[in-house]
């Protein structure tokens, strides 16, 4: 695995800001062969397209073919952009995976900068990808990633997460070939979210995230943004992943270790995590009972509180693992989970 082709495919469409993205990709890049740069673009927006071709061939400039409005239900007709979105991507995936026959690929958008060792983060998980198959994806992304609720000095942390991060992420083709032929209409992220895509499949996902995104201008119109997204730490300590040892996030090894860490952990209430309480107890847990007081807790620490499919962002079992005010926290159902109950959303 160490020598397949990983290319990064970069979904661009009106952003002339594609710039940033593709300068950093370019600046951490540790081999052209091994990781090519394809940019693919929608919507035909002249100005974004000269900032691509100003690169020359150090990236290649795919652009998507059919431009035409969709058909949409009168009620979403507001939502175009996603139905647009849903077409780049079906068209994009399929000239990486079907065109250019590709093993596998890194997706990233025009609004995303990533951190100094997002390529060995990548090259360090495909193995992984390859040999867990109860593993669908690899993402840069923490959804709860803000600094002050990731450790940074354990960079080189990495999890398993039920939830789809996206946002910097890693497919085998076929995975491509599995989804292709059913895939959406509109709104992919969320459909890729539900039990019937992810099939009880999880993503690997960092500590600290190794993308982050600028881009607060788009077809969701800054939601989320100027909340959580220009908040997420970017990884700056380049952790040498290909020579760590990751096979702890297999998931028979994963769930011999992380599940009793998490249930050994002391039960804490919430106001005493507030209160600055108990600090002697080191790593806790926080304990929740159903959607109601997973939302309550969620809110009341600053975490992302939306459920997809009933599934909590960043969340393995139901357990979204985090930092409070300097320490572990593990949010977190009891120990007898049964599964995901998708009416919570």
């Amino acid at each position: 695995p160490a020598a397949t082709v990983l290319p990064v495919l970069v979904m661009a469409c009106d952003r002339s800001t594609v710039r940033r993205c593709l300068d950093k990709l370019l600046r951490y890049r540790p081999s052209a062969q091994r990781f090519p740069i394809i940019v693919s673009q929608d919507c035909g927006h002249a100005e974004t397209a000269r900032v691509i071709a100003s690169y020359g061939d150090a990236v290649a400039h795919i652009r998507q073919p059919d431009l035409s409005d969709i058909p949409v239900p009168a009620e979403h007709r507001k939502f175009q952009g996603y139905y647009k979105i849903a077409r780049h991507y079906r068209w994009a995936l399929g000239q990486v995976f079907r065109t250019f026959r590709y093993r596998a690929a890194i997706v990233v958008e025009d609004d995303l900068e990533v951190a100094p060792d997002f390529f060995e983060y990548f090259q360090a998980a495909f193995p992984l990808l390859l040999a867990d198959r109860s593993l669908w994806c690899v993402s840069a992304w923490n959804d709860n990633g803000k600094e002050q609720m990731v450790d940074v000095g354990q960079a080189e942390l990495l999890y398993r997460t039920d939830f789809f991060p996206g946002l910097g992420w890693l497919l085998l083709a076929e995975l491509w070939d599995e989804l292709e032929p059913k895939w959406p209409r509109a709104f992919w992220d969320d459909w890729m979210r539900q039990p019937e895509q992810r099939r009880d499949r999880s993503c690997i996902r960092p500590e600290v995230s190794r993308t982050m995104t600028f881009g607060r201008k788009g077809v969701s119109h800054g939601q989320f943004f100027d909340q959580y997204l220009k908040f997420i730490k970017l990884n700056d300590r380049f952790v040498p992943f290909t020579q760590l040892d990751l096979s702890y996030l297999k998931k028979e090894e994963y769930e011999r270790s992380f599940l009793p860490k998490v249930y050994a952990a002391p039960e804490v209430r919430v106001e005493e995590l507030q209160g600055n309480r108990r600090r002697e107890l080191g790593a806790v847990r926080l304990q929740y009972s159903g959607r109601d007081s997973f939302k309550a807790f969620a809110k009341a620490l600053g975490l992302m509180d939306d459920l997809k499919s009933g599934v909590p962002r960043a969340g393995y079992r139901g357990i979204v693992s985090f930092v409070y005010r300097g320490r572990r926290v593990y949010l977190a159902p009891p120990s007898d989970w049964t599964g995901y109950d998708p009416s919570w959303s």
